[in-house]
Protein backbone atom coordinates (compact mmCIF):
# COMPACT_ATOMS: atom_id res chain seq x y z
CA UNK A 1 0.00 0.00 0.00
CA UNK A 2 3.17 2.59 0.71
CA UNK A 3 4.87 1.99 -1.87
CA UNK A 4 1.49 2.35 -4.02
CA UNK A 5 1.26 5.60 -2.64
CA UNK A 6 4.90 6.09 -3.34
CA UNK A 7 4.41 5.69 -7.22
CA UNK A 8 1.31 7.97 -6.87
CA UNK A 9 3.12 10.20 -5.80
CA UNK A 10 6.23 10.15 -8.29
CA UNK A 11 3.80 9.98 -10.86
CA UNK A 12 1.74 13.24 -9.87
CA UNK A 13 5.21 15.19 -9.65
CA UNK A 14 6.36 13.99 -13.40
CA UNK A 15 3.57 16.78 -14.09
CA UNK A 16 4.23 19.49 -12.16
CA UNK A 17 6.56 21.88 -13.54
CA UNK A 18 10.28 22.75 -12.64
CA UNK A 19 9.59 26.75 -11.35
CA UNK A 20 7.16 28.60 -11.14
CA UNK A 21 6.49 31.53 -14.30
CA UNK A 22 7.23 35.09 -14.24
CA UNK A 23 5.08 38.09 -15.63
CA UNK A 24 7.92 38.62 -18.05
CA UNK A 25 7.87 34.86 -19.09
CA UNK A 26 3.97 35.02 -19.16
CA UNK A 27 4.18 37.92 -21.28
CA UNK A 28 6.64 36.36 -24.33
CA UNK A 29 4.67 33.45 -23.84
CA UNK A 30 1.71 35.24 -25.84
CA UNK A 31 4.23 37.30 -28.05
CA UNK A 32 3.27 35.16 -31.10
CA UNK A 33 -0.37 35.66 -30.45
CA UNK A 34 -0.04 39.14 -29.56
CA UNK A 35 1.60 39.50 -33.27
CA UNK A 36 -0.84 37.52 -34.85
CA UNK A 37 -3.16 40.01 -33.28
CA UNK A 38 -1.13 43.28 -34.92
CA UNK A 39 -0.71 40.98 -38.03
CA UNK A 40 -4.44 40.18 -38.72
CA UNK A 41 -5.61 43.84 -37.88
CA UNK A 42 -2.26 45.45 -40.31
CA UNK A 43 -3.82 43.33 -43.06
CA UNK A 44 -7.17 44.84 -42.86
CA UNK A 45 -5.95 48.40 -42.98
CA UNK A 46 -3.62 47.59 -46.07
CA UNK A 47 -6.44 45.74 -47.62
CA UNK A 48 -9.05 48.23 -47.29
CA UNK A 49 -6.16 51.03 -47.96
CA UNK A 50 -5.89 52.53 -44.46
CA UNK A 51 -9.87 53.67 -44.54
CA UNK A 52 -12.19 54.04 -41.94
CA UNK A 53 -13.54 50.92 -42.75
CA UNK A 54 -10.10 49.09 -42.78
CA UNK A 55 -9.09 50.87 -39.27
CA UNK A 56 -12.63 49.70 -37.78
CA UNK A 57 -12.28 46.38 -38.92
CA UNK A 58 -8.59 46.37 -37.80
CA UNK A 59 -9.84 47.60 -34.22
CA UNK A 60 -12.32 44.59 -34.31
CA UNK A 61 -10.31 42.20 -35.26
CA UNK A 62 -7.79 43.30 -32.47
CA UNK A 63 -10.84 43.34 -29.50
CA UNK A 64 -12.14 39.33 -31.52
CA UNK A 65 -8.49 38.72 -30.39
CA UNK A 66 -8.75 40.10 -26.61
CA UNK A 67 -12.01 39.01 -26.27
CA UNK A 68 -10.65 35.14 -27.60
CA UNK A 69 -8.27 35.29 -24.86
CA UNK A 70 -10.52 36.40 -22.39
CA UNK A 71 -13.15 33.72 -23.57
CA UNK A 72 -10.08 31.26 -22.28
CA UNK A 73 -9.46 32.43 -19.69
CA UNK A 74 -13.36 32.43 -18.34
CA UNK A 75 -14.41 29.50 -19.96
CA UNK A 76 -11.15 26.99 -19.70
CA UNK A 77 -9.31 28.43 -17.11
CA UNK A 78 -11.15 27.51 -13.96
CA UNK A 79 -10.97 23.98 -14.95
CA UNK A 80 -7.56 23.78 -15.40
CA UNK A 81 -5.62 22.23 -12.07
CA UNK A 82 -3.31 25.03 -12.05
CA UNK A 83 -5.87 27.81 -11.77
CA UNK A 84 -4.44 30.77 -10.12
CA UNK A 85 -1.11 29.43 -9.96
CA UNK A 86 2.29 30.88 -11.46
CA UNK A 87 3.22 27.20 -12.21
CA UNK A 88 0.86 27.95 -15.70
CA UNK A 89 3.34 29.11 -18.35
CA UNK A 90 1.08 31.37 -20.15
CA UNK A 91 -0.49 32.84 -17.01
CA UNK A 92 -4.22 32.73 -18.25
CA UNK A 93 -5.05 31.29 -15.19
CA UNK A 94 -3.91 34.16 -12.84
CA UNK A 95 -6.03 36.90 -14.64
CA UNK A 96 -9.00 34.20 -15.01
CA UNK A 97 -9.37 34.22 -10.98
CA UNK A 98 -10.44 37.50 -11.19
CA UNK A 99 -13.74 36.74 -12.79
CA UNK A 100 -14.50 32.87 -12.36
CA UNK A 101 -14.08 30.77 -9.10
CA UNK A 102 -12.28 27.16 -9.71
CA UNK A 103 -14.42 24.20 -10.93
CA UNK A 104 -13.88 20.30 -11.52
CA UNK A 105 -10.64 19.71 -12.88
CA UNK A 106 -12.05 16.62 -14.56
CA UNK A 107 -13.95 18.79 -17.22
CA UNK A 108 -10.65 20.33 -18.00
CA UNK A 109 -10.07 18.75 -21.62
CA UNK A 110 -14.68 18.52 -22.04
CA UNK A 111 -14.35 22.91 -21.49
CA UNK A 112 -11.47 22.88 -23.84
CA UNK A 113 -12.85 21.22 -26.98
CA UNK A 114 -16.24 23.01 -26.52
CA UNK A 115 -14.43 26.64 -26.39
CA UNK A 116 -11.57 26.65 -28.35
CA UNK A 117 -13.57 26.76 -31.80
CA UNK A 118 -14.46 30.18 -30.73
CA UNK A 119 -10.82 31.75 -31.51
CA UNK A 120 -10.14 29.29 -34.47
CA UNK A 121 -11.63 31.83 -36.76
CA UNK A 122 -8.65 34.22 -35.55
CA UNK A 123 -6.16 32.24 -37.48
CA UNK A 124 -8.19 31.94 -40.80
CA UNK A 125 -9.78 35.51 -41.08
CA UNK A 126 -6.92 37.34 -41.88
CA UNK A 127 -5.70 34.74 -44.09
CA UNK A 128 -8.72 34.74 -46.26
CA UNK A 129 -9.36 38.20 -46.35
CA UNK A 130 -5.72 38.84 -47.69
CA UNK A 131 -5.96 35.91 -50.14
CA UNK A 132 -9.46 37.91 -51.52
CA UNK A 133 -7.96 41.52 -51.86
CA UNK A 134 -4.68 39.73 -53.61
CA UNK A 135 -6.73 38.44 -56.00
CA UNK A 136 -8.97 41.57 -56.14
CA UNK A 137 -6.02 43.76 -56.34
CA UNK A 138 -2.98 42.43 -55.83
CA UNK A 139 -0.30 44.71 -53.04
CA UNK A 140 2.91 43.64 -52.43
CA UNK A 141 2.91 44.57 -48.76
CA UNK A 142 -0.41 42.52 -48.47
CA UNK A 143 1.07 39.85 -49.57
CA UNK A 144 4.29 40.37 -47.00
CA UNK A 145 1.60 41.21 -44.40
CA UNK A 146 0.01 37.59 -45.15
CA UNK A 147 3.18 35.91 -45.77
CA UNK A 148 4.14 36.79 -41.91
CA UNK A 149 0.58 36.64 -40.36
CA UNK A 150 1.14 32.62 -41.88
CA UNK A 151 4.11 32.16 -40.72
CA UNK A 152 3.82 33.55 -36.97
CA UNK A 153 0.25 32.05 -36.69
CA UNK A 154 0.11 28.67 -38.58
CA UNK A 155 4.10 27.45 -37.81
CA UNK A 156 5.97 29.78 -34.99
CA UNK A 157 3.22 30.11 -32.75
CA UNK A 158 2.06 26.65 -32.62
CA UNK A 159 5.89 25.46 -32.76
CA UNK A 160 6.43 27.64 -29.80
CA UNK A 161 3.59 26.67 -27.85
CA UNK A 162 4.20 22.99 -28.07
CA UNK A 163 8.07 23.69 -27.36
CA UNK A 164 7.47 26.39 -24.48
CA UNK A 165 4.08 26.94 -23.15
CA UNK A 166 1.82 23.81 -24.21
CA UNK A 167 5.76 21.88 -23.91
CA UNK A 168 5.93 23.25 -20.10
CA UNK A 169 2.13 22.92 -19.09
CA UNK A 170 1.56 20.77 -16.18
CA UNK A 171 -2.16 19.60 -17.83
CA UNK A 172 -0.62 19.07 -21.14
CA UNK A 173 -1.68 15.38 -20.81
CA UNK A 174 -5.22 16.68 -20.51
CA UNK A 175 -5.33 18.89 -22.81
CA UNK A 176 -6.74 18.08 -26.50
CA UNK A 177 -4.35 20.85 -27.91
CA UNK A 178 -1.38 18.34 -27.17
CA UNK A 179 -3.34 15.32 -28.60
Amino acid sequence: MKNQQNKRKVNCDKYRPEKEYSHLEAFLDNLPYIFMAIFGGLINLVAFKLSVTGIILSLLYILYCIVGAFWIMIFVCPYCQYFDTKLCPCGYGQIAVKFRDKNSENKFSEKFKKHIPVIVPLWIIPVIEGIVFLVKDYNLTLLILVVIFAINSFIILPLLARIYGCGHCPQKDDCPWMV
